[in-house]
């Protein structure tokens, strides 16, 4: 099995989405820690742009796409000589609830749960032989409680967390470590693009993806499963556990709060 933590100075690094936002920041900070990144984005200039200033490679390709993200693999190996640490971070913000129309919720399933599973497809031939590896997944606070007003979110992301879950149960004996990623709001475009009830959830306590980035630094040094960019995630996390129906109730009277017709009444 792997010793504890992962050094990053001379790591072969891949990180997904890393175009703009929090898998930006990630790809920065692990080239300014000596690791050599490769971005991927969907978006090649994106990703291009991103390489450039930090001295790394870029490879555009589709995360949730197999075909591409097995020659994503593939090339890292082939320019980074291996693959320590990869970053499944590519996601879809979706939004709406059950009247979401039925592309929004594919494309959050496929992105935001498929990615995933694709990764591991195409990372673990390569890692269990070796008996070593890591996955870092990007799933989201909403994975660990919920996000009101985006279902496709929400349903995803706890789909996301539930998945490398079960592959930190799986395969940590064979020396693959898998860590869950679950900020709360971060400012990114994706947020900035989200509707009015999550800028009104998340943007008074959202913070930076170079804050992000440094939580996760941290959490490569000790092997924690849930990284926590908002600490009191753990807390609310370990409220809704002890008593769910209890933690429901206060969900749906901040639910009623944001719901006009609700006030109306």
């Amino acid at each position: 099995m792997n010793p504890a933590g992962l050094e990053l100075a001379g790591a072969g690094v891949v990180v997904t989405g890393a175009g703009s936002g929090i898998g930006a920041a990630l790809a920065t900070r692990f080239a300014a820690a000596g690791a050599w990144v490769l971005v991927n984005d969907i978006d090649a200039d994106a990703a291009q742009l991103v390489a450039d200033r930090i001295g790394g490679h870029a490879l555009p390709a589709d995360a949730a796409a197999p075909a591409e993200v097995t020659r994503l693999v593939g090339s890292a190996h082939e320019r980074l000589g291996r693959i320590d640490l990869f970053c499944a971070n590519a996601g879809v913000g979706g939004g709406g609830g059950v009247d979401a129309d039925l592309d929004s919720w594919d494309l959050a399933w496929q992105v935001n749960v498929l990615a995933h599973v694709h990764a591991a497809r195409a990372l673990l031939p390569y890692w269990l032989p070796a008996g070593r590896g890591r996955l870092v997944v990007t799933a989201s606070a909403a994975g660990l409680l919920t996000l009101l007003g985006n279902a496709p979110y929400s349903v995803t992301k706890h789909a996301a967390l539930g998945f490398a879950e079960w592959l930190r149960a799986t395969y940590a004996h064979r020396g693959v470590t898998v860590q869950a990623l679950c900020p709360q709001g971060v400012r990114t475009p994706m947020l900035a693009k989200g509707d009015g009830t999550t800028a009104s959830l998340l943007h008074a306590d959202a913070v930076e993806p170079e804050e992000v980035a440094e939580r996760v630094v941290e959490a490569l040094r000790d092997d924690r499963f849930l990284i926590l960019p908002h600490p009191e995630v753990a807390t609310f996390y370990a409220r809704r556990a002890a008593d769910p129906d209890r933690w429901l109730r206060g969900m749906n009277r901040i639910q009623q709060e944001l719901d006009p017709a609700a006030r109306d009444r």
